[in-house]
Order: structure tokens, then sequence, then C-alpha cells
């Protein structure tokens, strides 16, 4: 009877997101058949403010957010809420940054793609179809931490087998993306950013509530760093510093690395800057701007928040951090109450996969298959592009979850490395691109491919700087190279000096 009631409220959600994906598939489909690629994978330019903003904060929301940062949070403590609320920016930054510019450029040079506008920016194939290639390597490891992350919660709170919570969750997330496209992607990705606040909120009310109130848990907690501190294997949890010199319990250079990984430079991540091209007009991107703040502050920081707090419910656990959150809601919380609260969890990692799913599918279909087509000046049936675009689609939401069937062990580190590999690749060639007018394609592929040398190999290696994660070191080795490449170089034509900085002409 408890996991009939725990797996009810997920089954409905199930079951909406297919309807919403078949109805606007269904809805959309004359504007499909004119221009299936711009319907497809941006949406046709019409999303509003709000529905930009859950997108975009959905996306960036993964299951790290939900799962492995809070479970880390539990076993540091509140140094690590402060380490996550770097992410509160983000949404500010990408449409503050990058999202104005991006939509003009988009819409005079027809881009659909992230892919396109680098293309339109450069003129340079081998820079486009690394870009593909990058796109398509980091984001399949992406999606491989978000299903297993997905299965795992969905596993533990439902009391099923790991590999058969694996294919239940995917064959939804696959189908509903495949079928819907970008609208669809759009439209539930807002249901789900809805969905996680409501999520976070009942699993707030279930530790306060288990841990007797505020002022238990958190005497609870000060005994455990007590403990920790008197025998040496741990510091204060109620602090950010050690009881001794005031000496960070996270290293200042792992604080500087967050602000990096998921603040300043998620302005490299392709997944949230195709929806600078998605939106119909300047008041909507003002407006997500604002409501993306707002709800990724209260998502990130509420979680970690969390995590903390749970210590006081939760004294220890076996295996990973990763089981603190998929715990508490199969073993603290009414099985009703449950169901509605994995719902949260599991619509970020559903809206994340979603996400990536889309733009990995772009850049098969839209920056190499269509644009081949447009090179030969072949004539493209939309009907073949739409097949050849669900195929793949669905394709690649098979070979991840093939992977996932293995899981890995903590999941907030693969999405660290896609993170970072992924910024090492498009950061300067999209900042520097944009706002700088001699960035020209030897620059750009010197930087992508210099960087992410660096950034693969020292992360295959260990090799770091101090406590900094690798990111430091891609980031400053693909701008070196990008600058020398630059100055080899051709200059910029002047005829995308127009299109790109029409103040300077």
């Amino acid at each position: 009877m408890d996991v009939f009631m725990r797996m009810a409220p997920v089954v409905i959600f199930f079951v909406i997101l297919l309807g919403m994906g078949l109805y606007i598939q269904k809805k959309s489909s004359d504007a499909k058949a004119q221009n299936f690629s711009k319907e497809y994978f941006i949406g046709g330019r019409s999303l509003g403010g709000f529905v930009l903003a859950m997108t975009l904060v959905a996306t960036y929301s993964s299951v790290s957010s939900f799962l492995s940062g809070p479970g880390v949070a539990w076993e540091k403590g509140f140094g690590w809420v402060y380490y996550a609320s770097t992410q509160v920016v983000a949404a500010f930054i990408v449409l503050g940054v990058l999202g104005k510019k991006m939509a003009v450029i988009g819409r005079r040079t027809d881009s659909v793609t992230v892919i396109d506008v680098i293309r339109a920016r450069y003129h340079s194939e081998t820079l486009a179809n690394i870009s593909a290639v990058v796109i398509i390597v980091f984001f399949t490891t992406t999606m491989l931490g978000q299903f297993t992350g997905g299965a795992q919660i969905f596993s533990a709170a439902m009391g099923i087998d790991y590999t058969a919570a694996l294919l239940i969750f995917a064959a939804v997330v696959v189908l509903y993306t495949t079928v819907g496209g970008f609208t669809a992607v759009a439209v539930t990705d807002t249901a789900c950013a809805i969905i996680m606040l409501v999520g976070m909120c009942c699993l707030g009310y279930a530790v306060i509530t288990k841990g007797g109130g505020m002022e238990n848990i958190i005497a609870t907690i000060n005994e455990v760093s007590r403990t920790a501190v008197e025998s040496g294997t741990g510091n204060n949890m109620l602090s950010p510093y050690s009881e001794s010199g005031g000496i960070p319990t996270i290293p200042l250079p792992l604080y500087i690395t967050q602000w990096m990984l998921c603040g300043v430079c998620t302005l490299g991540l392709p997944q949230s800057n195709v929806r600078c091209l998605s939106y119909k007009d300047t008041k909507s991107v003002h407006k997500a701007m604002i409501y993306g703040t707002i709800v990724v502050g209260a998502m990130m920081v509420g979680m970690h928040m969390l995590g903390t707090l749970s210590r006081g419910v939760l004294a220890s656990v076996e295996g990973s951090t990763d089981t603190v959150v998929p715990i508490l809601i199969s073993q603290y919380m009414h099985p009703l109450l449950a169901g509605l609260t994995i719902i949260g969890p599991l619509a970020a990692t559903m809206s994340t996969i979603s996400s990536l799913l889309i733009s990995g599918s772009s850049a098969i279909v839209k920056d190499m298959y269509l644009h081949h087509k447009e090179v030969k000046k072949e004539a493209v049936d939309q009907k073949k592009v739409a097949s050849i675009s669900l195929i793949v689609t669905a394709i690649m939401g098979i070979a991840a979850v093939a992977i996932a069937i293995s899981p890995p062990s903590i999941i907030v580190w693969i999405n660290m490395f896609a993170f970072g590999g992924l910024q090492t690749a498009f950061f300067w060639t999209l900042v520097l691109g944009f706002f700088w007018k001699k960035a020209n394609a030897t620059g750009a592929i010197c930087g992508m491919v210099g960087g992410l040398a660096a950034y693969c190999v020292t992360m295959a290696l260990g090799i770091k700087i101090s406590t900094f994660h690798q990111i430091s070191i891609g980031i400053v080795v693909a701008l070196v190279c990008f600058l020398i490449g630059t100055a080899a170089g051709k200059p910029t034509d002047d005829e995308t000096g127009r299109l790109f900085f029409p103040e300077k002409y």
C-alpha cells in the first residue's frame, strides 16, 4: 500500500508529461511542417518571460542540485550552502550578457543553434564540426549522470530494482522529448521547475518535523560538530570556518572554482545559451532575468540548506552521500507526501536531460546534416528532417541509458567534469566572439582545442594547482591559445564586423 501511494503521484506526473508532449506536437504540427528545425529546436522563437526563466532554471538545476549537492551539505555543513550559493547568478549572467545580442544575431542570420551563431561569427567549418563533436561527447556525459541520479532516486523511493527504475524513467523522458521537441521541453520544464519548488517545500517540512523543530536540529548538529572537532575527524558544521585559526572548511580556491563552474563560466554552456535564441521580445528576457534569479536562488540555497539540516535527522548513511535525499524521502515521509516530493528531483533530472537531448540532436541534425544539404544546395524534405531528428534524439537517449546501467559513484563530480569541458570549449569562443572584433577562427580553434586538451589531461592525471578545480587550468590555457591563434590568423572581414559590431562601423 505504501509503495502504491508513493508511486501514484509519480505515475500521474509521468502521464501528464507524455500528454503535454503529444498535445504540443499535434498543436505545432503545421509550423513544423513549414520549418521543422526552427520549431523543433528553438520553439519558433516564441517563449515569454516566465517560460524562458523556468526552462533556463530547469535546465540548469540538474540532479546534483537535488541529490549530490544536498548530500555533500549533509556531510560538510553550512559551508557547502555558501559554496552552492554561487549558482544564484547563473540565469542573470547568461541572459544579461549574451541574451540580447545573441537573439539579435540569431534573427539576422536565421540561426537555430549555438553552432549556427559560431559559424556566422567565424566562418569556419572546422570550428563548427569540432564544436558539434564536443557538444555530443559532453552532453552524453552529463546525461549519464542525470539518468543515473534519476534512476537512483526512483529506485530508492519506490522500492524497485535500479535497472527497472532506469528503464521506466528513461522511457518517459526520451519519449516526451522526442515527440514534442523544444516547445514541449520548454513547457514541461516550466511544470518541472514549479514541481521542484513544491518538492523542496515538502522535504523541508518533513526534515523540520522529524527533527523536532529547528532548535533541536541545530542542537543535534552542534553536538555532531563538537564530537567531530574533539576527535579530529571533522569541523564545525555550523560554521564555514574550522575551529583552529579561522581556516575555511572549504578552501578558498575551491570557492573560486565554484564561481567559475557555476557562476561566470556558465556563459559557456550551449544548453543554456540556446535559450537566448528562443524568446520573443526584449521584455521577455528582462522578466526572465528576474524570475530566473529568484527561483535559482530559492532552489540552490534551499536544497543545500535542507541537506545540512537533515544531519539533525539522519545520523549516518551507507554508501555515498548521494543516498541522503532518497533515504529521507523513502523512510521519513508519509508515502503520499513522499510520492509528491520525489517528483521534485525527478523533474530536475528530466528537464536537464530533455534540454540536452534537444541540443545534442540539433548538433547532429541541424549543424551537420542540414548544413551539408545547404552547402550542396540540395532540397530539404521537412518530413525527412523530422524523422531524422526523432531518430537521433532517441538514439542519444538510449546510448546514455545503456552506459548508465552500471552507475558511477558520485554524480556531482560527473556533472562538474562535463560542465568544465563545455565551459573550457565555448566560454572564450562565445564571449570574445561577441565582444572582441579581432577574434578570429584560428584563435577560436586554438583556444577550444588547446583548452580542452589541457583540461582533459589534467583531469585524467589528477593535476591541480592548489585545490583549484582543473577548470581553472583549462580556461587559462584556452585564453592563451586563443590570443596566440588570433595574432596568427586572419582579421575579421568587414561584413562579419558590421553584423556583430555595428557600433564600430
